[in-house]
């Protein structure tokens, strides 16, 4: 440790002491030895320390089995990786593989015993799970589209790639007070979903002496979790060159500043709402006191870093196409069908998005019919007109330990149900979480889901939702607002279709749903929630 640890004499939470004794990175140290023993008889102290190897144990939490995340920064994989992964899918994850929001991939059943074996295989495909999980800083994210994007400033593949690997294994930043995320993107609509991450670079210009550049201005101290913060705009320009320098420098003021008392308040986001955007400024300043004010703000929209459909590249004659995987739970077979297409036709990679779906670049335009007329593209819509498609979901209550309600399982019945009833051109984007934590990024969708429990007015306990509305990252972000009153699971495509109708029938032309949700009250959609719940007998209303 190369750093001082300038919080030893503070009061600090119980991980924070275990951290200073043994740092998270240990725990590849520490598994060859555990894993002799029955996992009943492992110490749930290090239950912690599994996260740093991208582990979370699975409930139930005395069966040895844990969820995986491997980090794909920026998203991007090659064909091999890809093949790799399917085969982890086959071979250990009960033949599903999951897709995440943060350009991630993650499994369920992972057995203890097995998981030398497992890295060891990760690892020879150049992937990692260290960092996927943990107090450190997790999976860089940035365009979907980097380098394939008309909508781009420049590519921001390389910055994602350098400032990953200044962190890999860096145990200089391994001790952080919680997780930290960090995006890199110059797309002009915010692709890299900006105001929901700890660090985001976003695109900018700048006129200097000689003459434009272009480069990021900066967003620092956002994040989701039952507390959201939308990211503060910073007074700082930093040229492409500067990316990896600068983000290591907020990790490290994130590092000595950052609150360990209370695990609940320890993310960035709460460092920044105490001092202000312009103390942290201070801060970095001093440390690298080169940086320029801020540019000219090149961002036009808000996309959610989704790239659904067939569509030209930048380069002439090729094209990318983006498949929807409905919740991101996706059988192994299915996957390798997709990394088929990506060998056969593309050029080597395949692509996670920020929605739980799959892009598969590089096809050239003499091979779209036959691309296009695959048996896996026949199951799977390559279209961005159904709601089903721009829905994402959280793991939920089959396997999580923190959620109230389950969500993959109702997902597909209840998208399908709503896709029967509504055609939009434009349809609203409907997240699925099964707590208050936000994984699902139900604070920035249009209509959020959020999984609790509740009981009926005769007394029977169930699984119950509670809906928000009017969530986005357009002009800075906007938080879903949580609407009274809950529903059950079956009563939840009624619930959505009394908002759904409403916008349906009184939107203007192609108004999208934020839009439309900007120009009423927020009390008119809690009226017509009321009128639903008005309407249901005393033993399925939910108290």
């Amino acid at each position: 440790m190369s750093y001082q640890a300038t919080w030893t004499n503070e009061k600090i939470n119980k991980n924070e002491t275990s951290k200073l004794k043994t740092d998270g990175l240990d725990v590849f140290k520490m598994l060859p030895d555990l894993i002799k023993k029955p996992f009943p008889e492992i110490d749930k102290s290090y239950y912690m320390y599994f996260k740093y190897a991208g582990l979370t144990v699975q409930k139930p939490q005395d069966a040895g089995n844990f969820m995986m995340r491997i980090k794909v920064p920026g998203g991007i994989l090659t064909v091999a990786q890809a093949t790799h992964l399917a085969k982890i899918a086959e071979t250990y994850g009960h033949g599903y593989i999951d897709l995440t929001t943060r350009q991630s991939v993650q499994y369920h059943w992972i057995p203890f015993a097995k998981l030398p074996e497992i890295f060891a295989g990760i690892e020879n495909v150049g992937l990692t799970t260290t960092g996927a999980e943990g107090d450190i800083t997790r999976n860089v994210i940035g365009n979907p589209l980097a380098d394939i994007d008309r909508n781009e400033l420049f590519d921001t593949q390389p910055l994602v790639d350098q400032v990953n690997q200044r962190f890999q294994g860096n145990r200089d930043y391994s001790n952080l007070p919680r997780k930290m995320k960090i995006s890199i993107n110059s797309n002009l609509f915010n692709a890299g979903n900006a105001e929901i991450n700890d660090l985001a670079f976003t695109p900018a210009t700048k006129l200097t002496d000689n003459g434009k550049i272009q480069g990021f201005n900066v967003k620092i101290g956002g994040g989701l979790g039952a507390m959201p913060f939308l990211g503060l705009a910073m007074d700082i320009f930093v040229r492409p060159e500067q990316v990896a320098d600068v983000s290591e420098a907020v990790v490290s003021l994130y590092r000595d500043y950052g609150y360990r008392r209370n695990r609940s308040h320890a993310r960035l986001k709460f460092l920044i709402k105490d001092w202000g955007v312009a103390k942290f400024e201070t801060k970095l300043r001093a440390l690298m006191p080169d940086l320029l004010t801020a540019g000219h703000d090149e961002v036009i929209g808000w996309s959610n870093g989704t790239a659904l459909g067939l569509h030209p590249q930048r380069q002439a004659g090729f094209y990318y196409l983006g498949i929807g995987i409905p919740s991101g739970h996706l059988a192994a077979e299915d996957f390798k069908a997709f990394v088929a297409l990506a060998a056969q036709y593309g050029h080597n990679e395949l692509r996670l998005d920020h929605n739980q779906d799959l892009i598969i670049p590089w096809l050239a335009q003499a091979d779209l019919a036959a691309i296009q007329a695959s048996p896996i593209l026949q199951k799977f819509s390559a279209t961005d007109q159904t709601l089903m498609s721009m829905g994402t979901t959280c793991t939920g209550a089959e396997y999580c330990n923190l959620a109230n309600a389950h969500t993959k399982e109702l997902f597909e019945p209840l998208f399908h149900t709503l896709d029967d009833r509504f055609n939009f051109s434009n349809p609203p984007r409907i997240t699925l979480t099964g707590c208050g934590n936000g994984c699902a990024h139900r604070a920035i969708a249009d209509i959020g889901i959020e999984g609790t429990t509740g009981k009926t007015l005769m007394g029977e306990r169930v699984e119950a939702y509670k809906l928000s509305v009017g969530g986005s990252l357009l002009n800075g972000g906007h938080f879903a607002i949580p609407l009274k009153g809950k529903v059950s699971q079956i009563q939840l495509a009624d619930a959505l279709t009394a908002i759904l109708s409403d916008y349906q029938n009184h939107k203007i032309d192609n108004e999208n749903f934020y839009n439309y949700y900007s120009r009423q009250e927020n009390q008119y959609f809690q009226d017509i929630l009321d009128e639903y719940l008005v309407k249901l007998t005393p033993e399925m209303r939910i108290k």
